[in-house]
């Protein structure tokens, strides 16, 4: 179903479409990165495909997809695609571009309390059963996004 094979095969609780309303980010966007995927949304016809955002389960923190997210809803989206996971689970690490490892309990407490950090400041990575780490956004779905 994905593209890593997962040593955890919890790791992904669901995937649903829910409310944008519902979820919330941890970082800011680049906004021409945000302009380009909302041009791009803009010249499909009918429907676009794009990798489903992923977030905690338990919080409702954006973990991946900040630019996904702030266009969709700046373009008036009400229902978006989510990958739901167990975000605390110890095959995720997240970390800065520094390699510095991040908690991921701060980071939600920030997201919570609207204190967002720089865009692309956070890394999220998985390890997979070969105990190689990879970017977390291979655990999105592929997903339609109705125009």
């Amino acid at each position: 179903m994905y593209s890593i094979s997962l040593k955890n095969q919890n790791l992904i609780t669901s995937f649903e479409y829910v409310s944008i309303d519902s979820i919330f980010p941890h970082e800011k966007v680049i906004i021409n990165r945000k302009n380009a995927l909302k041009k791009y949304i803009l010249s499909c016809d009918e429907y676009s495909i794009l990798p489903s955002i992923i977030c905690c389960n338990k919080s409702k923190m954006i973990i991946d997809g900040h630019h996904r997210f702030n266009t969709l809803k700046e373009l008036g989206y009400k229902m978006i695609p989510v990958t739901f996971i167990d975000y605390m689970d110890n095959s995720i690490r997240t970390h800065n571009e520094k390699g510095k490892q991040l908690s991921k309990n701060i980071l939600i407490e920030r997201a919570i309390k609207n204190n967002l950090f720089e865009p692309k400041s956070t890394i999220h990575e998985i390890i997979t059963i070969n105990k190689i780490w990879k970017p977390l956004v291979l655990l999105s779905t592929l997903s339609e996004i109705n125009l």
